[in-house]
């Protein structure tokens, strides 16, 4: 693939835009500064650098995301800042999406992508792919809480009572759910269903792939193969 078509690929600008900063000398491919945007080069395990920034070549973008409180994941926001002032320009160029959506004031795991597939396999509601979050509640979580989560609560608007495919008491106020729906604002609905309130709402993991715990909030990071194959491994299809 021709340089400037590869700098394209990777979202740092417009063709005219792209030859203009391969004839700067400002970009490297594989530490070797090259002025031709007309070369051509296999983007297998291609590193570029920008600048003296480095980025490997990506085929499609998949990017996890530590989600801090007060954004909204949306690229017009009403209230308060877009998740996507986080991210980096390139990855905004590339026009990555939310793979599923947070309420501005619960934090944890987001993840964004550029590839339809992936997004649709990921948020799809007959996939069923888990989604884990730790909520601390207003009052004290019960018994009779835990029960009624498990076996399911109505819903406005839902035709039959829905449920939690797992839930667990962490302490007196705080508890884990495991949901797969993906419904608007489905933690804090059940649990407003039961009489309680959630307080705050954090999202663990998505199917076996937890919120690394040395991302700080407002961080991100590229996903990588291995992450990849264990969310792939959250696919019904995968297990089958």
């Amino acid at each position: 693939m021709k340089l400037y078509r590869i700098l394209q690929s990777q979202g740092f600008g417009s063709r005219k835009g792209c030859v203009a900063q391969v004839r700067a000398g400002t970009v490297a491919v594989n530490g070797v500064v090259c002025d031709d945007p007309e070369a051509e080069f296999d983007t297998t395990g291609l590193e570029l650098g920008l600048d003296g920034v480095a980025w490997a070549y990506r085929d499609k973008a998949y990017v996890l995301m530590h989600k801090p409180a007060g954004y909204e994941c949306s690229h017009h926001p009403s209230h308060h800042p877009s998740v996507f002032s986080l991210l980096p320009p390139p990855l905004l160029q590339r026009g990555v999406q939310c793979v599923g959506r947070l309420d501005q004031d619960t934090t944890g795991l987001l993840l964004f992508s550029d590839d339809g597939q992936f997004i649709h396999r990921m948020i799809s509601p007959r996939k069923g792919i888990a989604k884990i979050y730790r909520a601390t509640c207003a009052e004290p979580v019960t018994d009779a809480m835990l029960e009624a989560l498990r076996k399911g609560v109505m819903l406005n608007d839902e035709p039959a009572p829905i449920a939690a495919l797992a839930c667990e008491r962490l302490d007196a106020a705080t508890l884990r759910l495991t949901l797969a729906e993906g419904k608007y604002h489905q933690a804090k609905r059940m649990i407003a269903a039961t009489g309680n309130r959630v307080e705050t709402l954090h999202r663990e993991a998505i199917g076996s792939h937890v919120l690394p715990a040395d991302l700080p909030p407002g961080n991100w990071r590229w996903l990588e193969t291995t992450d990849l194959q264990q969310l792939e491994q959250s696919w019904p299809s995968a297990k089958s």
